[in-house]
């Protein structure tokens, strides 16, 4: 069986699909959660309930809306008009935390 010019171009469309999946599948680009005093109950209640969405309840109290609180990234997606913070969503716990 002879490999024809349409095959060529299929194994090459098909092979470049690879390269890129392959180039984009690079390093996480977000930052893990720390594991230090700040945000250890984070850690503990995830813990004691095992839902990544409870643990999240803890992020609003330091993190952009306190006073003298962290404030988010420049291009940090806006949490949802009228849904909870889904900061675990992206954000991974320190295996060691948990």
């Amino acid at each position: 069986m002879r490999i024809g010019k349409k095959d060529w171009i299929f194994i090459g469309i098909i092979a470049a699909v690879f390269i890129i999946f392959y180039v984009i599948s690079g390093e996480e680009k977000t930052k893990r959660v720390p594991l230090d005093d700040t945000h250890k109950p984070s850690y503990e209640l995830f813990k004691k309930t095992g839902s990544k969405m409870e643990a999240d309840k803890g992020c609003p109290t330091c993190h952009n809306t306190a006073p003298g609180g962290v404030p988010f990234p420049a291009k940090h997606p806006v949490k949802p008009k009228d849904g909870p913070m889904r900061c675990l969503f992206c954000h991974k716990l320190k295996l060691a935390g948990v």
